[in-house]
């Protein structure tokens, strides 16, 4: 038997593993996982219903170009089918964007910290990653962004909100960033919070999107709408990029399941408004109890918030669990807390007020 094992790709070499957010552990006590930015709320009214009936048929094979999908996206953001494309939650579709663009020799560029799964899928394509410190203030230094161009960039992600921040960019420096990048250069728009947001100054990236070819915008139906399971999000973008999205797609990557759950959930607009709204009032709470315990909070637009906490970072995740609450650590760099259900919220408050006092 031959001693030699196949040859694997050089790029793969050390890249970074995905971390999700860890599952509330089982046991008698109740615990609550805010690790995943993930919904609490169950199926929007007649989402359930709806994934039930294509259950029953799960034995076919999926819609491959999501056909009723793309049409209710298309009505709904009044963007032409053309310009649409679908995919396995927006990371999915985001890995198809770096497969399309970048290559050995090319990079991507995006802010750090920012979504962690940028560096893994730009390593998987062989280019190289170009990460641009945050501000003071947890920001997108686009100005810095800017000036990281060179004639190999590629592509360039803009996560607004940023996870794990919850910072966003607004209007006027998002417009005069996008009028400066060069037009052959490619910026992502990865709005997976974008029902989330609150401030007027902060631009819907589908308006952005329509006059400028080399913008793509992410979307997803994984948190406002609740639909993390199926893994389904899509993009919006002018002809080429679209059709290079579509080529690159795994051929009936998006279940039935997923494409019937995602029209109802859009037919459920005044359902899903709600929830989110309510999430946003209980994020303002959160806030401003944090705020009101002496912690820097940077102004979030997400459904979650974030505290640096650099080497006490573990420690204070490591609070939360024994107080009930699983959150999300960057060790060594701070804490994302989704906002859930107002019991849990209790729960990591009185975790934080302790954590707090004991420094």
């Amino acid at each position: 038997m031959s001693e030699k094992t196949p040859k694997l790709r050089a790029a793969l070499d050390g890249i970074p593993t995905y971390k999700p957010g860890r599952p509330a552990p089982a046991g008698e006590a109740v615990t609550y996982k805010l690790s995943s930015n993930e919904n609490p709320y169950p199926p929007l009214p007649g989402v359930l219903e709806s994934a039930v009936t294509a259950a029953g048929a799960f034995n076919r094979y999926p819609d491959l170009a999501c056909t009723g999908l793309m049409a209710e996206l298309s009505e709904h953001f009044s963007v032409p089918l053309e310009h649409l494309a679908t995919g396995t939650g927006s990371v999915g579709v985001a890995q198809q964007l770096v497969q399309s663009t970048a290559g050995p020799g090319d990079e991507v560029i995006y802010a750090w910290r920012s979504f962690e799964a940028y560096p893994i899928i730009t390593q998987v394509s062989g280019a190289a990653s170009v990460q641009v410190p945050l501000t003071s203030g947890e920001v997108h230094d686009l100005d810095a962004m800017l000036a990281a161009v060179t004639d190999r960039t590629r592509l360039i992600f803009v996560c607004n909100p940023n996870n794990p921040t919850g910072t966003v960019v607004r209007r006027a420096e998002l417009e005069s960033f996008l009028d400066r990048v060069p037009g052959d250069v490619l910026v992502v728009l990865d709005e997976a919070y974008r029902e989330f947001i609150r401030d007027p100054e902060v631009p819907n990236g589908i308006d952005l999107y329509r006059d400028r070819p080399n913008v793509c915008v992410l979307r997803t139906f994984s948190k406002a709408y609740g639909l993390a399971g199926l893994r389904i999000g899509f993009a919006v973008a002018h002809e080429p990029v679209a059709a290079a999205l579509r080529k690159t797609a795994v051929p009936f990557g998006v279940s039935q399941l997923a494409q019937e759950a995602a029209v109802a959930s859009l037919r459920s607009e005044t359902a899903l408004m709600e929830r989110v709204d309510a999430l946003v009032a209980e994020r303002t709470r959160v806030v401003e109890a944090l705020l009101g315990q002496g912690w820097t909070v940077p102004e979030t637009q997400a459904n979650f918030v974030w505290l640096r906490l650099g080497e006490r970072t573990t420690d204070f995740a490591a609070a939360c669990e024994r107080a009930g609450v699983v959150v999300r650590p960057f060790p060594g760099e701070g804490v994302r807390v989704t906002i859930g259900e107002t019991a849990a919220m209790d729960l990591f408050l009185q975790a934080a007020e302790e954590f707090r006092k004991a420094l």
